[in-house]
């Protein structure tokens, strides 16, 4: 992976935060820049068009959900990826960003060998080409998983999903009463080198489940293992 052709932007409001990372990325020769807040972060995501958006949740002005969420909406940013930045304890921040796009979090205080690992495990999926040989069109009792569009649709409504949940779903759709524990979905849907914890699949799937509203219950949580997909033998 080339580094030196890669821009990163980030959103945030602390001068200290924002150096820090600013710096070491500039180490790694990733393209820099930043905003201050929300608003900031709209007009350079809009101009730049960055290959990945760093964002804190707590920004002033505009909220960090709110840019998330208007990033998604807007046809230029909506395919620009988004790692959330937020203070631990905050469950219900992170669920609600990754329901508003966001492809990732990572809670502060952390280190930047972290948020590295998760930059390049975020950017090698979208820049990496689909798999050619996931190309099975699932449908089962309303809910549609087309993976050649990336397309989910619930009663032939069109379900926007982010790049993990579509994974999460259509590995578990693809082998309906297969239990996967969490290890296994981590490894499907990232890579090997993703530091990651069962919250935050955890997370990934509540945030799919009330996307998917009725047919979120499909998904199956296996008490101390993991999930699988029902189906009408499960």
């Amino acid at each position: 992976m080339n580094h030196k052709l890669l821009s990163i932007l980030i959103i945030e409001d602390e001068p200290d935060i924002r150096q820090f990372i600013s710096f070491n990325l500039k180490k790694k020769n990733y393209k820099v820049l930043t905003a201050k807040n929300g608003e900031e972060g709209l007009t350079k995501t809009k101009k730049h068009k960055p290959d990945i958006v760093i964002l804190d949740l707590m920004l002033p002005g505009i909220h960090g959900l709110d840019v998330c969420r208007l990033l998604n909406d807007n046809k230029t940013t909506k395919k620009v990826p988004i790692i959330m930045l937020t203070a631990l304890g905050q469950e219900e921040n992170i669920i609600k960003g990754l329901e508003a796009g966001a492809d990732d979090y990572i809670t502060k205080p952390f280190s930047f060998k972290i948020l590295d690992a998760r930059i390049k495990s975020v950017l090698r999926r979208y820049l990496t080409k689909v798999n050619t040989t996931k190309h099975e069109f699932i449908s089962i009792e309303g809910l549609t998983i087309n993976p050649l569009k990336r397309e989910v649709k619930v009663n032939k409504t069109v379900v926007k999903l982010t790049y993990t949940e579509f994974e999460i779903l259509y590995l578990l759709g693809s082998s309906p009463g297969m239990v996967f524990t969490r290890y296994q979905i981590i490894n499907k849907v990232r890579d090997h080198n993703y530091l990651v914890t069962d919250r935050s699949v955890d997370f990934q799937i509540v945030g799919l489940r009330k996307k998917l509203m009725d047919k979120g219950k499909m998904i199956e949580t296996i008490r101390g293992v993991g999930y699988r997909f029902q189906n009408d033998e499960t």
